[in-house]
């Protein structure tokens, strides 16, 4: 067998379950969210946004690890009008969000500076 030395890709879906409150989706997630295993996650989405949602509400609460494609699913879901709750912040949630809010501050002192 040859190795090709890339990672394969984990079989783990995230979205544990998904309900609808009228025009809203309420998605809970499970386990680690990184770009492999984000990818039902964003098809899901996308094809909530095609069918006409324009909420949702990710429950993060049982969420163990996420990364960038996490932070990427929750820019891109607001656009267009779409509004975006989230409940039951997990740590690692709270974790990558405060991280990811550091780093914004950082650049905006960086450009005033400048």
């Amino acid at each position: 067998m040859h190795d090709s030395g890339a990672d394969a890709a984990p079989c783990d879906i995230v979205v544990a379950s998904c309900t609808t409150l009228g025009a809203t989706l309420v998605v809970h997630l499970t386990g680690e969210i990184d770009h492999y295993s984000a990818a039902p996650l964003r098809t899901l989405l996308a094809s909530a946004a095609d069918a006409g949602y324009t909420g949702l509400v990710l429950d993060t609460a049982r969420v163990t690890f996420c990364d960038s494609a996490l932070l990427a699913v929750l820019d891109w879901w607001p656009r267009h009008g779409r509004r975006l709750s989230l409940a039951h912040c997990s740590r690692a949630l709270q974790h990558l969000l405060h991280a990811a809010g550091a780093a914004a501050e950082h650049r905006r002192v960086k450009q005033r500076t400048l």
